[in-house]
């Protein structure tokens, strides 16, 4: 008589179960196949695979636990990892460019003019009469030119005012190619004030925004690359937003207005550069283009114009860009399209920033 053996039910882990193999029999256990006679005469066994002899008491051990991975770095903290990286590379650019701006423009003789340790008296002439003309409010009040202003009566128009000249302080007279230079330039830094006061990392820079926009309006870039350098650094764990100064807040709550104003000096300086002075001979539009060469290629003052408007065309986008959230939500999406225009770009943000939310 055959005897089966089974074995127990699986024993359950955590992980893993045991069970038995199916029910097997021994060797001796095994039913002894019929021989034919022909097999007696042969005198072996049927040309069939021996079964394999399995004990009754071996048992298979299976584990579903999951294979055990080398730990490996969370997407999140790789582009945590990258975003450092670029904000190192970001600084140290930024250094070097204030180095080389330094340097460049205001210590070595290499560059175009004077270097400031032999400036010429010409050029500090040139420097203060420039100033006197700022935002050419000197040479419109000398100019005794007419101001039309058109009034609609009944169909028809009428001449209000002649607007006459006031004598104050005489301007100087200076190439309209240089003063439309120096106050684009100087309108696009006054533009720049509220952008910097809304600035959601301005913080981040320890010292006086109104010192740094302060010296911007005289020295530009020369402070504006730090700040730019500066406000990439980590924020502080404890920060906490400080309050806006009273000149911020000024400048933040009349953005549309500063807007308006330096948007409309950039387009007088270019208008004064190829229209101004008409009555001086200062020559046709060839003339004065042939002069603002020759102007860069000999003035520290004018080549460092150049290098300013360079740099606020990277800037402006930048500093746009990192901060959209201030901006009206229905025109966020025109602003991020024209803060790659220089000037424009920048008057979009002031006109469209949204004066509701806390800077």
């Amino acid at each position: 008589m055959t005897t089966v053996t089974t074995t127990s039910q699986a024993f359950l882990c955590n992980n893993c179960f045991f069970f038995t193999s199916k029910p097997s029999l021994t060797r001796h256990q095994l039913p002894k196949p019929r021989r034919s006679p022909a097999s007696w005469k042969a005198n072996m066994w049927p040309t069939t695979t021996p079964l394999p002899l399995i004990s009754n008491h071996t048992r298979t051990r299976v584990c579903h636990a999951a294979r055990r991975n080398k730990p490996t770095v969370s997407a999140a903290s790789s582009a945590e990892e990258g975003d450092n990286n670029t904000r190192l590379v970001l600084q140290i650019i930024l250094w070097v460019a204030e180095a080389v701006y330094v340097l460049w423009l205001f210590l070595l003789p290499y560059a175009p003019g004077d270097p400031v340790w032999a400036i010429s008296s010409d050029t500090i002439n040139s420097l203060l009469g420039l100033s006197l003309n700022f935002f050419f409010i000197l040479p419109l009040m000398n100019s005794g030119m007419y101001n039309y202003c058109w009034l609609y009566r009944f169909g028809s128009v009428n001449l209000l005012s002649l607007v006459v000249g006031i004598r104050i302080i005489d301007a100087p007279i200076l190439h309209p190619v240089s003063e439309g230079l120096f106050n684009f330039v100087i309108g696009w830094t006054f533009m720049f004030a509220p952008l910097l006061f809304t600035d959601q990392k301005r913080d981040r820079y320890k010292g006086s925004v109104d010192v740094l926009w302060g010296l911007q309006m005289f020295l530009t870039n020369t402070f504006l690359i730090p700040y730019m350098a500066i406000r990439l650094n980590e924020a502080d764990a404890d920060y906490t937003p400080s309050k806006p100064s009273q000149l911020g807040s000024v400048m933040t709550n009349g953005a549309s207005f500063v807007g308006l104003i330096g948007g409309a000096m950039c387009l007088i300086s270019a208008l004064w550069a190829l229209f101004g002075r008409v009555d001086a001979n200062f020559g046709s539009i060839g003339d004065r283009w042939e002069f603002l060469i020759s102007y860069l290629a000999s003035e520290r003052l004018a080549y460092a114009f150049i290098w300013d408007i360079c740099l606020y065309t990277i800037f402006q986008p930048w500093l746009i860009g990192d901060n959209l959230g201030n901006v009206q939500r229905s025109k966020a999406g025109l602003v991020n399209y024209l803060k790659f225009v220089p000037v424009v770009g920048l008057v979009a943000y002031l006109l469209f920033l949204d004066l509701d939310d806390e800077f």
